[in-house]
């Protein structure tokens, strides 16, 4: 794989860190903000909807852009609200910190994931965007417990201090190793025809299932604070390790994704899907029993990324007519299930399932996911999926 692949990681590995650092956070800024832990766990959907929103008007305004001088900017604009979010005392302030930030990292994704899938060969866009993902479980493993950690240490503020500081050498490497000219142009092709690729059943569908798939995904992992600590009775620094444990997990499953997703992605769901549904279910129902629930934690990271990044190629590959735009409908996609999850969680957990109605919403739909995925066996998309 090309070296700029590994420099857009770098910048991913920041953004990644930012954007799961959260769940390991949510009860600090509850408690700071004199909010409930509900409604900090919004913060993870305004994020995620900043960068629903954002992903495809990013990539419009930006798709004549130098690739280079584009993913500067929103690396530079990313850094600069996580310094607003350190330094404010006011809960509406960070959240529309939150939703700026995600405006940036929704383009710099857009643009990212066009230029991985244009770097690379035509037969391995699944290999450069397990690359690309690397830097998104890089922050599952390394990032996300330890923005948790430090939080816990230092205060969350110290958290958004570390990720604006991350953003500079990733500036910096970005700047060295892209080249200047545009790596992934629309040039040559109509916004409009871009744009009409979106009514084509096969891509409607793909699209679709990556956001059940990643809102299942988002749903139990922003809540999972208050189940190590409440429901399975232990400490606070079990949160890193449980995140840490959710991160290695992602990367076995990004890594699988990249192996499979390019010539076997039927086989890969029809394993993955099923698995990750009884992974969910058995996690609600041991959730109180500390060893399982770190057991079923990394599985279910791995099953979990695994659907996550097989769907998010075949956006891809579905997108191919649209050069300049796919990369936002594949960031859009990852993000529709980012926003809904955790916005559904936080209304679960004011019913009888307690902590746990996160991990029950997660199973439900993963269940809708797969009657969506059989119930369309015999539309003329199936094919690309098998």
């Amino acid at each position: 794989m090309p070296v700029p692949l590994y420099l857009l990681a770098v910048a991913v590995f920041a953004m990644g860190t930012s954007e799961f650092m959260l769940a390991g956070l949510v009860p600090d800024i509850a408690a700071a903000f004199g909010v409930s832990v509900g409604t900090a766990g919004l913060l993870t959907s305004a994020f995620a909807v900043g960068m629903v929103v954002g992903a495809p008007l990013m990539a419009v305004s930006a798709r004549r852009w130098p690739a280079r001088t584009t993913l500067l900017f929103f690396v530079l604009l990313f850094a600069a609200t996580h310094i607003v979010g350190a330094l404010t005392t006011n809960f509406a302030v960070l959240l529309g910190s939150r939703v700026i930030a995600a405006l940036a990292d929704a383009g710099f994704l857009a643009v990212a994931l066009g230029a991985a899938a244009a770097l690379a060969p035509a037969d391995r866009t699944g290999r450069a965007l397990a690359v690309l993902l690397s830097g998104t479980t890089a922050a599952t493993i390394a990032g996300a417990p330890g923005g948790a950690l430090l939080g816990t240490l230092l205060g969350y503020r110290s958290t958004f201090w570390a990720i604006a500081l991350l953003c500079l050498p990733a500036a910096l490497g970005i700047a060295a190793g892209i080249p200047a000219v545009a790596t992934a142009s629309g040039a040559g092709v109509p916004l409009r025809r871009e744009i009409a690729e979106l009514a084509r059943p096969a891509l409607v569908l793909v699209i679709v299932l990556a956001a059940l798939v990643n809102a299942a995904t988002f749903a139990a992992f922003t809540f999972l604070a208050p189940i190590v600590t409440e429901t399975a009775g232990l400490g606070e620094f079990w949160v890193p390790v449980a995140l840490m444990l959710f991160g290695v997990g992602s990367f076995a499953g990004v890594t699988v994704a990249g192996r499979f997703s390019d010539r076997r992605p039927g086989a890969l769901l029809a394993v993955c899907g099923p698995a990750c549904l009884l992974g969910w279910v058995a996690l609600a129902l041991v959730a109180g029993h500390p060893a399982a629930l770190l057991f079923l934690v990394f599985t279910q990271g791995v099953l979990a990324f695994a659907l996550g990044g097989t769907l998010i190629t075949r956006v891809l590959y579905e997108a191919g007519g649209a050069p300049s735009m796919r990369g936002s409908y594949a960031t859009a996609a990852l993000n529709l299930g980012a926003a809904g999850g955790p916005a559904l969680a936080a209304l679960t957990l004011g019913t009888g399932a307690g902590n746990l109605g996160p991990v029950w919403l997660s199973s439900l739909l993963i269940a809708l996911a797969l009657a969506v995925r059989y119930g369309t066996m015999n539309f003329a998309v199936s094919g690309r999926l098998d």
